[in-house]
C-alpha cells in the first residue's frame, strides 16, 4: 500500500469511513481512551477528579468525550477492518506517542512532494520557467 493510500485510509477512505485521527473530517473517534479527553475540565467541574473518581464516574459514560485530543492517531481497526469506538477497548481507541509521531513524518512527507509538484521544477542559475 503506497504513502498517499495509508494516509487516506487513516483519514477516511477505509470501511467504516471513519478518521482515525481525533478530530479530522466529520467521522472520528469520540470515547477517546484518553483521561485528559474523557474527563471534564477542572473548569467546568470546579472541582478536582481523583484517580479512582475519574475511573469510576466518567471512564464508561456512553457519552461523547467531553474533550477532543485534536490530532491523536488511535489505535484503529483491527485486522478485519472491525472497529468498536469504545473508551474501554483501549487497543482500538487509545492515542499513543508511537503511533502519531510516524503520522507526522508521514504527512510532512506528503506536504513536501505536493509542495514539489505544485510549485513545478527549481530552475538552474540561468534558466526560467518561462514558455517564451
Amino acid at each position: 500500500m503506497s504513502r498517499v493510500m495509508q494516509a487516506d485510509y487513516i483519514l477516511g477512505k477505509n470501511p467504516k469511513s471513519m478518521s482515525y485521527m481525533v478530530g479530522y473530517g466529520q467521522n472520528y473517534p469520540i470515547h477517546v481512551h484518553h483521561r485528559g479527553a474523557s474527563i471534564a475540565s477542572i473548569s467546568v467541574l470546579h472541582s478536582v477528579v481523583g484517580c479512582v473518581q475519574g475511573f469510576d464516574a466518567w471512564y464508561h459514560r456512553p457519552e461523547a468525550n467531553p474533550n477532543i485530543v485534536y490530532g491523536g492517531l488511535v489505535g484503529g481497526p483491527d485486522k478485519y477492518d472491525n472497529f468498536e469506538d469504545d473508551r474501554s477497548s483501549y487497543e482500538q481507541t487509545e492515542p499513543t506517542l508511537s503511533g502519531t509521531a510516524p503520522l507526522v513524518g508521514l504527512f510532512s512527507k506528503l506536504h513536501s512532494i505536493d509542495t514539489h509538484y505544485a510549485a513545478g521544477p527549481t530552475p538552474t542559475k540561468g534558466q526560467t520557467n518561462s514558455c517564451e
